[in-house]
């Protein structure tokens, strides 16, 4: 899941998805409230959109990122939850 260069950009993705607002190029319709797009992402870490979006997938897959569909735009979440519940996990020694 987080092994060399795919991992550290896993991680900047789940960094950067604290505060996409901070991050995230300003919007013509107003603060980032439903989360972060692929092309947000990938602008914010300077990454091919295709690249963020792959990643974005696999995160969701493993149920890191919540996922909100708006017309044709996929909006990315983290999931505090599970994230804090991958955390004790880890903690643990698995």
């Amino acid at each position: 899941m987080l092994r060399a260069s795919a991992g550290r950009t896993r991680l900047l993705i789940l960094e950067w998805l604290k505060d996409p607002a901070a991050h995230a190029p300003r919007r013509r319709n107003g603060p980032v409230t439903h989360g972060a797009t692929a092309k947000a992402v990938a602008a914010g870490l300077g990454v091919p959109r295709r690249t963020a979006e792959t990643h974005l997938a696999l995160l969701a897959d493993l149920g890191l990122l919540r996922t909100r569909r708006i017309r044709r735009r996929t909006y990315y979440r983290r999931d505090e939850v599970r994230i804090a519940e991958v955390a004790r996990m880890f903690e643990k020694g698995w």
